[in-house]
């Protein structure tokens, strides 16, 4: 065999055997959660392509601050809105949507500001506010973070300045030890929550709200603006999270008993989990 074309067949088949990295910038609460630990080794294990999966949990105005840089391949984050503008700006594609959660309002189980009986968020958030005790928010541009503006701003009050609003401009799990220390309110997604809920003493007052409904969705970044992204790759876990064997593995995700995620992208999975499981 020519030595040229010895070396090339050598060359190709090595780099198949490599594995192959996909970037993903994520919101913090999928990591927090734990469901990444087990639906990622499973499309590692499911994939056509010998694919290693690389995450970048941040909050989710600063992941899709990554992706507008070309720096990860896919976005898998929690706010509709950016989402859709990330796209119309030309940065996104193929956005398809996964699974939702729900928000929680949390606070201490003395409930000082006497949410508990509160009709909905946003009569939760009016509460706390004319008792002025200690709500902390996490202030980082996080998708959590926009849904707590947004309730605020439904309730007509701008929090921002006054004594007992606290930002830490840190991760959700920093931001719940904070809210613990400081016997004050939060708002969290319910797996972050349940993940820390034996070292807080915060507990859930506020639930089953649709303004506190959480919609996730992953996003490939655009190879025509990006060239160098591994749009391939992307766009096979979009395939995965989205197929009945993904939706499956996110169904099947429980904590204490619980599903943290209920899967959207098929109907039969859905269906099917909402005859069997607790919110």
């Amino acid at each position: 065999m020519n030595l040229t074309l010895k070396a090339l067949l050598t060359y190709f088949s090595r780099m198949s055997k490599e594995r192959q990295k996909l970037t993903v910038a994520s919101t913090t609460s999928i990591q927090n959660s734990g469901l990444f630990d087990i639906l990622i080794p499973a499309y590692e294990k499911s994939a056509k392509y010998n694919i290693s999966v690389e995450v970048i949990a941040v909050g989710t105005g600063k992941a899709i601050r990554i992706a507008k840089k070309g720096e990860a391949d896919l976005l898998f984050v929690h706010d509709p809105f950016r989402e859709e503008k990330f796209i119309a700006e030309g940065y996104g594609v193929n956005r398809r949507i996964v699974m939702h959660n729900y928000f929680v309002i949390l606070g201490p189980k003395k409930d000082p500001a006497d949410i508990k009986n509160a009709r909905n968020a946003v009569e939760a958030f009016e509460l706390i506010a004319e008792a002025g005790h200690p709500f902390v928010s996490r202030g980082d541009d996080s998708g959590t973070n926009i849904k707590e503006l947004d309730i605020w701003d439904d309730a007509g009050i701008n929090p921002k300045g006054k004594g007992w609003y606290f930002e830490t401009g840190g991760r959700m799990g920093d931001t719940l030890v904070v809210a613990d220390q400081k016997n004050g309110y939060c708002i969290c997604d319910k797996g972050t929550f349940l993940n820390y809920e034996k070292r807080i003493g915060l507990k859930i007052l506020v639930q089953d709200d649709p303004l506190l409904r959480n919609q996730y969705s992953v996003i490939a970044v655009n190879s025509a603006r990006f060239p160098h992204v591994r749009y391939r790759e992307a766009m096979e876990f979009i395939g995965f999270v989205t197929s009945q064997e993904g939706q499956a593995v996110i169904a099947g995700y429980k904590k204490y008993g619980i599903c943290l995620f209920y899967p959207d992208a098929v109907t039969s999975v859905i269906n099917n989990k909402k005859k069997g499981g607790r919110k």
